[in-house]
């Protein structure tokens, strides 16, 4: 008797469990896509756009190593984004070696209307966090990776859903 009932009360708790994790894929996942919806872009490309236009121009291996993407896949999506218009690629002044990526107008004014990332709003949160919480939650986060056979699946720390990092051409079907 005991033992169902534990039982039941762990099949409570896992539950509980999976509907937490459904709902902050789902958080990402929706945000993914209305950042798709209304601007156009995708959370990695928004995020190397903004990166790009504080630093007012970056190399590409510079910038890979910024926003924590493999310098494939930020060319890859400077790419994208030099094809609609939002960044261009120059030779560097100083050095003509050197490539540089910079923001157009376009992207400067896209980038100026979009919504916060994701994952900005959320370090801005979890940092308000005392540091006894914050150990807490990230050793409870790191064992669920571990639990679900991901803790050593590579990962950048950028919010965003399915392949926006990696894939095809287009924003809508793989999100790069």
């Amino acid at each position: 008797m005991a033992k169902d009932l534990k039982s039941k009360q762990d099949g409570h708790v896992s539950d509980a469990m999976l509907v937490a994790l459904r709902r902050v894929i789902r958080a990402v996942d929706l945000h993914s896509r209305s950042l798709v919806q209304s601007h156009g872009l995708t959370g990695p490309q928004s995020l190397i756009l903004r990166e790009v236009i504080s630093a007012a121009g970056l190399a590409p291996g510079e910038l890979a190593r910024r926003v924590s993407l493999s310098q494939a896949t930020v060319t890859d999506i400077v790419k994208r984004l030099e094809a609609r218009g939002l960044l261009q690629r120059t030779r560097d002044e100083v050095d003509r070696r050197r490539v540089l990526v910079t923001a157009t107008a376009a992207g400067e004014a896209l980038q100026a209307s979009a919504p916060p990332l994701l994952q900005e709003t959320f370090v801005r949160r979890f940092g308000a966090l005392r540091d006894w919480e914050q150990s807490l939650l990230l050793a409870s986060v790191q064992r669920i990776a571990e639990l679900m056979d991901a803790e050593d699946l590579d990962a950048s720390p950028v919010l965003t859903s399915g392949t926006d990092v990696a894939g095809s051409s287009t924003p809508d079907a793989d999100g790069t």
